[in-house]
């Protein structure tokens, strides 16, 4: 963590709500994008988000300074997300909807912008084809280059559980992926490393 990230939690660990509004635009993007990928809905992601904030928020003098407080904070939009998925049981989720905007667009066209979207459908299908945890495991590993301690950490599991976890939900999702229709050329790189 950045020195002045140390300073705005320690201002917002004694109060200053100033100080934790600093921490909630540094890291709304990054909960915004984990709660959307897990729950597959702007609106749904919002929500999770904001709860996620809030919760932070009412356990603040919980965190414990000697953990990464982004692991912190995502551990929760996690287990928010995981307890709604559950929910919900299941409910089926408009793959279209889900932008993947923080990718970086290859080569400008309508064939490759095509494509691109595409292939963004199938490996959110992918995705969603996971049970909640998994799913909660990968996005983090593969989006957020969270170490298998940190997941571990933001789950509640053991380390061990987090390689089997990510070990399954990567052979589940390539026996999906090759069953899909033969691939174009172009696959989106995230693709091919989550399956791989």
């Amino acid at each position: 963590m950045q020195d002045n990230q140390v300073l705005w939690l320690e201002k917002a660990l004694q109060g200053d709500s100033q100080a934790f509004t600093w921490l909630v635009e540094t890291y709304q993007r990054p909960v915004y994008n984990l709660c959307y990928r897990m729950l597959g809905n702007a609106e749904d992601a919002e929500d999770a988000a904001q709860e996620t904030f809030l919760r932070a928020y009412k356990n603040l003098r919980r965190y414990d300074a000697n953990r990464s407080f982004s692991t912190w904070l995502l551990s929760i939009a996690a287990h928010y997300c995981i307890d709604q998925m559950r929910r919900r049981r299941y409910q089926v989720v408009s793959v279209e909807d889900l932008p993947y905007a923080d990718l970086p667009d290859p080569a400008p066209g309508v064939e490759n912008s095509l494509r691109r979207k595409e292939e963004q459908r199938s490996v959110r299908a992918l995705l969603e084809s996971l049970e909640p945890t998994d799913r909660a495991a990968v996005v983090m590993y593969y989006w957020y280059d969270c170490s298998y301690q940190e997941i571990a950490e933001a789950l509640s599991l053991t380390l061990s559980a987090v390689k089997s976890r990510l070990h399954r939900a990567r052979r589940t999702m390539a026996v999906s992926w090759q069953e899909q229709p033969a691939a174009q050329p172009g696959e989106t790189l995230l693709a091919e490393r989550i399956v791989s």
